[in-house]
């Protein structure tokens, strides 16, 4: 009998990038061009000799770097660790503006939220009815205060058990590594055979919880990530208003 589900945030609870639209609208450039602008600026600033190409080279050594520890590692460094691996490149300590920097990055998504999933806040009215519900959701740019945030603008927060919001940055670990689990079912107090995870991702939300003795339920309201392969997942869900009957029938 299922007790808790967990859920991921990107493109399960908001759909990725909705808000470059509005961001157009306003005539701001996209989150990856800002980005990098503010990481430029900052570099250039501290040390004008700096070109451009340099700048923007060393952050792509930073951004892969941090693929690789997400992707391979499971763990997800924070916005300023990143950034001092691009300024490292360079051989620069950090300059005065490396605060207001990565204030901007951790804050963009924030300030310009990407918009909720089709049916999100009716879904967990009705899961929450039933469920105990949290959250097990990487933080790749904007760290877990601000995915915090963003559901409490959205009035969604008192929906989630507070313990069970479970964010990479905080965690020690990212999907699929067991240890974002083991912290949700502590949360919880429930044994595995209790619990199930819902996501977009294979590898990360169908694979992790499956490890770890979960449910889990592939999400592909926002985006189909499946290609045509199959899936391991327990269940598939391709509309938030299907989400209550599927967790009552996987209980």
């Amino acid at each position: 009998m299922l007790k808790a589900v967990t859920f991921d945030f990107w493109d399960t609870l908001v759909a990725d990038d909705t808000d470059e639209p509005v961001r157009a609208s306003r005539g701001l450039a996209t989150k990856t061009q800002a980005r990098a602008a503010s990481f430029v600026d900052m570099v250039r600033a501290a040390r004008p000799a700096t070109s451009e190409a340099a700048a923007t080279a060393a952050l792509a050594e930073a951004n892969a770097w941090f693929r690789h520890r997400w992707k391979v590692e499971h763990s997800t460094p924070t916005v300023a660790e990143r950034l001092d691996v691009g300024l490292r490149a360079l051989g620069m300590d950090r300059p005065l503006g490396f605060d207001a920097a990565v204030a901007a990055w951790e804050e963009m998504e924030v300030s310009i939220p990407p918009r909720l999933a089709d049916g999100c806040t009716e879904m967990l009215a009705e899961v929450s009815a039933r469920f105990a519900v949290g959250i097990i959701s990487d933080a790749i740019v904007t760290p877990g205060r601000g995915l915090r945030q963003i559901l409490g603008d959205y009035g969604l927060l008192d929906y989630f058990q507070p313990e069970a919001m479970i964010f990479s940055d905080e965690a020690g670990g990212a999907k699929p590594a067991p240890v974002v689990f083991e912290k949700a079912a502590a949360a919880f107090g429930c044994g595995p055979e209790h619990l199930a995870h819902v996501g977009d991702r294979e590898p990360n939300d169908i694979a992790g919880p499956l490890a770890a003795g979960w449910k889990a339920i592939l999400y592909t309201g926002a985006i189909d990530r499946r290609g045509g392969d199959d899936t391991r997942a327990s269940a598939v869900c391709t509309h938030h208003r299907d989400m209550a009957r599927i967790l009552s029938e996987l209980s």
